[in-house]
């Protein structure tokens, strides 16, 4: 029986013995405790149960006639990781148990095995697999550094070990990439990295500021200096000193302020607005950018010479599109995070939603991979996520290029905001569903012509 039918039942336990009579024997013993309980005769029938449905507990006879039951263990570790597994097995096996163990299995009955000793062996595991998903859960809220920076993928792997390799130096970093590819999570994992981890970490949202307010922010004011300003400020280059400053999307900051943060960078030297006194700070720069600054300086938006100072070393990462390997392990975290934060049954994805997700180009990047599997965890009434859960419509997978596709990069984002932002009640609306802030999406809607 398919485990979405039996919404209420304690837990989805699967028996695999090779000895029928066992099999009915436990398998009534389990359903008179309320669990749902499929059976299988060998690593086949097993091989296609797991394939179809998703359970939390497996009883494994270690002896399944031709059968290895070492090599089911390992195969079902992979196919179900999440899934506890307890070994049965006869007193003249129990060494071949205690390596299963150390394969990843979670404990061992001896048979004979009384019905309370299974009772009590079910209840346990399943306990414990409900406190992993507790803990899973916390995890993502109480997270180490850099673990938001794991990746499978070749491209991140080898921009995260050079980031390691100078993060320890006081050069100025650069950090390129899309919005919402982590680059904010990039320069404070650099500064963690760096002998500078015991100061401040201080973050400037520059398309935030107008240029009078972002010298303020950036130098301070003593009281008076404007109409407004009825206090003193020390500014944010005064707060990391010691530390390190990052300037969050560098290419809006303001051209008339340009020279003074080149100044500052040059020298370690400024001026609070209102008082002449020359300060100094000791203060490493980590800046990050979506948009070309090269373009920008061709056109006269941007320093020349001020880019030249932050680029001494430039960091590129790359959008989820092009990390493949970590798509479905990204997605995978987030369905175990939010089926225990909405209680929901889904506990893996289909086939189909797989290959969906791979060949969608999510723009959004990491952050609309979250929304799109939140909402799917809350809508989603099976154990599989299907593709029609995803919301991947055929609007937004046309943003996946495909082989010999020569539509340009900035063609597929706007085609794929526009498709949002029309079946949308609101441009706030329309942002959570892409994964970026609403600043983003205004940013981007005059960069497109929108």
């Amino acid at each position: 029986m398919h485990a979405s039918t039996e919404e209420h039942c304690l837990g989805r336990i699967l028996l695999v013995d090779d000895e029928s009579a066992i099999l009915r024997t436990f398998r009534y013993c389990l359903e008179d405790q309320g669990y749902q309980v499929s059976t299988a005769s060998s690593a086949a029938q097993a091989d296609a149960l797991l394939l179809r449905q998703v359970f939390d507990l497996c009883f494994l006879d270690l002896r399944l006639g031709a059968d290895d039951g070492l090599e089911v263990l390992a195969q079902m570790r992979l196919q179900a990781p999440w899934m506890r597994v307890v070994i049965v097995t006869a007193h003249s096996a129990v060494d071949t148990a205690v390596d299963a163990i150390q394969a990843g299995a979670a404990d061992y009955l001896v048979k004979p095995c009384s019905p309370e000793q299974l009772r009590l062996a079910a209840a346990k595991q399943l306990e414990a697999r409900q406190l992993i998903e507790r803990l899973e859960r916390l995890e993502g809220y109480v997270r180490k550094p850099g673990d938001g920076l794991d990746s499978q993928s070749p491209a991140l792997m080898a921009v995260l070990q050079t980031a390691k390799q100078v993060a320890d130096t006081d050069a100025n970093i650069l950090i390129l990439g899309e919005s919402d590819t982590g680059k904010g999570e990039l320069a404070q994992a650099i500064h963690r990295w760096s002998k500078r981890a015991k100061k401040s970490c201080i973050t400037i949202n520059c398309p935030s500021l107008s240029a009078e307010l972002m010298e303020s922010e950036l130098f301070g004011h003593n009281r008076g200096a404007f109409t407004g300003a009825s206090g003193s400020t020390l500014g944010r280059v005064n707060q990391a000193d010691g530390g390190s400053l990052f300037l969050d999307e560098i290419g809006d900051f303001p051209l008339a302020l340009q020279l003074k943060l080149l100044r500052f960078i040059q020298d370690k030297q400024y001026e609070r607005i209102g008082d002449p006194v020359t300060r100094q700070a000791d203060v490493r720069i980590l800046a990050a950018t979506n948009l070309n600054l090269d373009e920008m300086v061709q056109q006269g938006r941007f320093r020349e010479d001020l880019l030249y100072r932050l680029n001494v070393i430039t960091l590129t990462l790359p959008p989820l599109r092009e990390r493949r390997e970590d798509i479905l392990d990204l997605a995978e975290r987030f369905l175990a995070r939010f089926v225990v934060d909405y209680t929901r049954p889904a506990r893996n994805f289909s086939d189909e939603a797989r290959e969906a997700m791979l060949s969608y180009a999510c723009p959004g990047n990491t952050p609309e991979l979250r929304n799109v599997i939140e909402r799917a965890s809350i809508i989603c009434s099976e154990e599989l996520v299907q593709v029609s859960h995803l919301g991947l419509n055929a609007s937004s997978s046309q943003c996946a290029p495909q082989i010999g596709d020569q539509l340009s990069l900035e063609a597929l984002e706007k085609a794929h905001i526009s498709a949002v932002m029309a079946n949308s009640e609101s441009l706030d609306q329309a942002a959570k569903t892409l994964g970026i802030d609403a600043s983003t999406l205004y940013r981007k809607r005059k960069q497109l012509s929108l």
